[in-house]
Parts: structure tokens; sequence; C-alpha cells
């Protein structure tokens, strides 16, 4: 099968690339605005290592106003990428909802936080994973209704539960990853072949 993607509705569009593209990675994103937000984003990768930098998208609200994220981050420059476990997984799911712009996730939810710097929003309490990052810049996608957004990575949190190895900094950590419509981890290592 040979699927025209200018003949493919943008939802159907959607649709196959969630299915194929997998697992995605979860963006756990904190940013402050009139109250703190925090929302989970599945079109999220890393870009480059030198500026290192990462990747989001972010769509706007049925009514086509910025999302909270975008307009925060568009305002104040700075955000915290979480990366989740199982441990939040569900507080993550529940903060997927639509809210007013002037209710916070954290408070709706019961999220409690914790503070790691002075001059960037605080994280969910419990996550292992985080980065913390400026707002670099914005990609002009003509005709869509996202905005991938390019940010920095100015600091690297990791909870030393899961650092087995300092020296080399390995860790031992699953991460909640989107696959399809839905949510998995991944359990098994595959032994990578040596190259002729």
């Amino acid at each position: 099968m040979l699927i025209n993607f200018k003949n493919t509705h943008p939802s159907q569009r959607y649709q196959l690339m969630a299915k194929s593209v997998i697992p995605r990675p979860i963006a756990w994103i904190v940013s402050q605005g009139e109250v703190l937000n925090l929302a989970p984003f599945s079109y999220f990768c890393p870009l480059s290592s030198e500026p290192a930098t990462l990747i989001v998208s972010i769509g706007h609200r049925p009514d086509g106003t910025p999302k909270d994220t975008l307009r925060n981050l568009r305002e104040t420059k700075k955000c915290v990428i979480c990366i989740i476990d199982e441990d939040h997984f569900e507080s993550m799911h529940f903060s997927s909802k639509s809210l007013d712009p002037l209710q916070s996730e954290l408070e709706v939810f019961d999220i409690p936080t914790k503070k790691v710097f002075d001059a960037y929003p605080p994280m969910p309490k419990g996550i292992k994973v985080a980065y913390f990052c400026e707002y670099l810049q914005e990609v002009t996608l003509e005709g869509s209704k996202t905005v991938p957004v390019i940010v920095e990575i100015e600091h690297l949190y990791l909870d030393d539960t899961i650092i087995t190895d300092k020296e080399r900094i390995n860790l031992n950590f699953l991460s909640i990853a989107r696959v399809g419509r839905g949510y998995a981890t991944l359990l098994e290592n595959l032994n990578t072949p040596e190259i002729p």
C-alpha cells in the first residue's frame, strides 16, 4: 500500500504517523504563566547535541489560540521537560485534559512539586529525568496547526537512584512512550550485532 499524504485528511495523517513512528517519547512540560502549567506532548525528540537541543510540536486550542505551554514559552523563555516513568503515568495522562488557562494541572490533579533551580519552574516530585531548557526558536510550517519549538538544554537532572555507573553515567530507567494511541515501556534489550 502506498498512501499519498497530499490526498489524505490531516487527522488521518496524524493517525498514520502516530501508529508507525513508534515509540515516541513523551515530554511532560512544566511552564510558568499566570499559573503553573503542566502538559504532555508526544511529538517530541532530541534534535542536536551541539547545540544541545530538543524539539516539541505544540498545537493550538480549539478556538485557535496558542496552548498554554506555547504562550508561556514565548513569554518566559523557560521550561522543564520531564521524562516520565510508571510512577507518574496516571498523573501525566490526567494532565492531558484541557483546562481553563487559569487552572493549573498541578493543583487540579494534586501533583506535588519540587524546586531545583530558582530560574526555572518547579517539576513534579519524584521525577527521575528532567531537562531545564530555554526557548531558542520556532519553526514555521506553512499551513500547520502545530508550532515546532526548539529549546536548548541548559541543565539535565538525573535522580541518583537511576544511575548505575557514575563514571559512564549509565542509567536504569524505564520511561513511558506513546505507542499509537496507547502507552508502553521498553522492556527488552536487543543485542547489538557486530558490523562485518
